[in-house]
């Protein structure tokens, strides 16, 4: 049986985390799956939660820990050394996205009809609660990668990634923060490879909420997949 490795990276999420872990761990698979959470050096009380959570005190998660806070991407580059499954899935530690979405997101890797699968918030009717920002960001960046690349996404920032393990670990991956997206998207149609996407529902909450993400940080993605445009294979 195949087995779908989840990524969780983790920062400052006391009062989210709990409850995405029994969120993962409660979804029904045809495949096996990890849960691998990776504490990124979180200064509230996320730690406690997770060191005190019955998954981890049964040993069902794999839980690792960084000393300080580095960012998202290298929260994902020590999980990955870790992973055991034939698939791997980015799952952030807060709930705008459903884990529930895990089904759809892994039947057309399951068929052998792609090696990347993206989990797209704007395909079809996306949801109408999105703030204007958001949607003009994400816009610009899908645009941004369409221009460069030739291709068609409509979310090429979305948080559900989901990947064959070897493609993964192949793109050597150099992110901190959260270029970790432009970064995996830009190397893998700098390859000629074509990202599948599916549709999924999104519950985006605000900065008040616990959102990290800045406009800065769009900036950096847009250099990113410039850079690895025109980076030598």
């Amino acid at each position: 049986m195949k087995k779908l490795s989840i990524i969780m990276p983790v920062f400052n999420e006391e009062s989210t985390i709990s409850e995405v872990i029994d969120k993962v761990l409660a979804v029904d698979l045809p495949v096996e799956k990890e849960l691998i959470v990776v504490n990124d050096g979180s200064s509230d009380i996320t730690g406690d939660i997770i060191d005190e959570h019955p998954s981890t005190k049964r040993n069902l998660i794999k839980v690792y820990n960084h000393e300080k806070n580095h960012g998202k991407g290298m929260a994902i580059r020590t999980g990955l050394k870790y992973v055991s499954g034939d698939m791997v899935i980015i799952q952030d530690a807060d709930l705008e996205l459903d884990p529930e979405e895990y089904k759809k997101l892994i039947a057309p890797i399951l068929k052998d009809n792609a090696q990347i699968v993206y989990g797209s918030r704007f395909l079809n009717s996306p949801s109408k609660n999105i703030p204007l920002m958001t949607i003009l960001v994400n816009k610009l960046l899908a645009l941004t990668t369409n221009l460069l690349f030739g291709s068609h996404l409509t979310d090429e920032a979305t948080s559900y990634k989901i990947f064959s393990t070897e493609l993964l670990k192949s793109f050597n991956l150099k992110c901190i923060g959260f270029e970790f997206c432009p970064e995996v998207t830009g190397k893998a149609l700098q390859r000629g490879m074509t990202i599948v996407e599916v549709p999924i529902k999104y519950n985006p909450r605000n900065k008040q909420a616990g959102k990290k993400l800045r406009l800065f940080d769009g900036i950096i993605a847009v250099y990113t997949l410039v850079k690895y445009r025109f980076a030598k294979n």
